[in-house]
């Protein structure tokens, strides 16, 4: 079994996986001010919950997009399995073609998305990950990276939204029946939710257009879920789409 670790800028998604199966994918807050100790003591309790001995870990791998807790996650893994994770990165072989004005710069995790969905998916694909922010990756018919859109997450708005009005609430992420709302908390989740599905459908179909043809789309990430079935367009959850990209990439790297 292979420790899989996505650390986005909210939470930091830990699961177990080999090629047969994912085993367990829990999450816990990304904090900065949390120590090596502290984030092993939440890791090995992660293995304990789910009955996974660390003896069954043969390997780990990291991806991130907060690179100043790179060094405490990678050595917090070390404390439990004895051994470094990978870390997602420059001079890591993805097999992924990026035709991008400064590849370096594309997020690890869109990378990571856009390498399980190749091996699964027929191109072009359209890969739409909700998290803090919703990023939206665009795989070409041959199989190159090409580029995409970044936005503000869900609860990114939500919360601006919130915190910039005087009279508007801080409320939970729901799916109201109607898109006209009748109370000033429905006319919020119908904007947030009914807005962002609209807002998908819409670069989608931009999206096609640029590339002259239909896409597969994909999407993941947790936020996914809840907006997905709004949409006009058919798109696939992959809940474990990052943590299959992973082990694909353990797999293409290790010694």
């Amino acid at each position: 079994m292979i420790l899989t670790i996505d650390m986005g800028n909210s939470n930091i998604v830990i699961g177990g996986i080999d090629d047969s199966q994912t085993y367990f994918v829990e999450r816990v807050t990304t904090n900065r001010g949390k120590t090596d100790l502290e984030y092993a003591v939440n890791i090995k309790s992660i293995l304990e919950i789910h009955n996974v001995p660390v003896s069954s870990i043969e390997g780990a791998i990291l991806s991130s997009v907060v690179p100043p807790l790179n060094n405490t996650i990678l050595s917090a893994v070390e404390k439990i399995c004895g051994f470094r994770p990978m870390l997602v990165g420059s001079g890591m072989k993805t097999g992924l073609n990026i035709i991008m004005d400064n590849p370096k710069t594309v997020g690890s995790d869109m990378i990571v998305d856009a390498v399980a969905a190749i091996r699964d998916y027929p191109c072009p694909i359209i890969i739409i990950d909700m998290g803090t922010a919703t990023t939206m990756s665009v795989i070409d018919r041959s199989g190159n990276y090409i580029g995409g859109v970044i936005l503000p997450g869900l609860k990114v708005s939500l919360d601006s939204l919130s915190g910039k009005t005087a009279q508007l609430p801080y409320i939970s992420l729901e799916t109201p029946g109607k898109v006209i709302g009748k109370n000033t908390i429905d006319c919020m989740r119908s904007g947030i939710m009914y807005g962002n599905a609209a807002m998908l459908d819409g670069l989608i179909d931009r999206m096609e257009e640029e590339i002259g043809e239909k896409a597969t789309i994909i999407a993941t990430g947790g936020l996914a879920r809840l907006v997905t079935p709004l949409c006009h367009h058919s798109i696939d959850f992959e809940e474990d789409l990052l943590l299959k990209g992973l082990l694909i990439l353990y797999e293409k790297n290790k010694k």
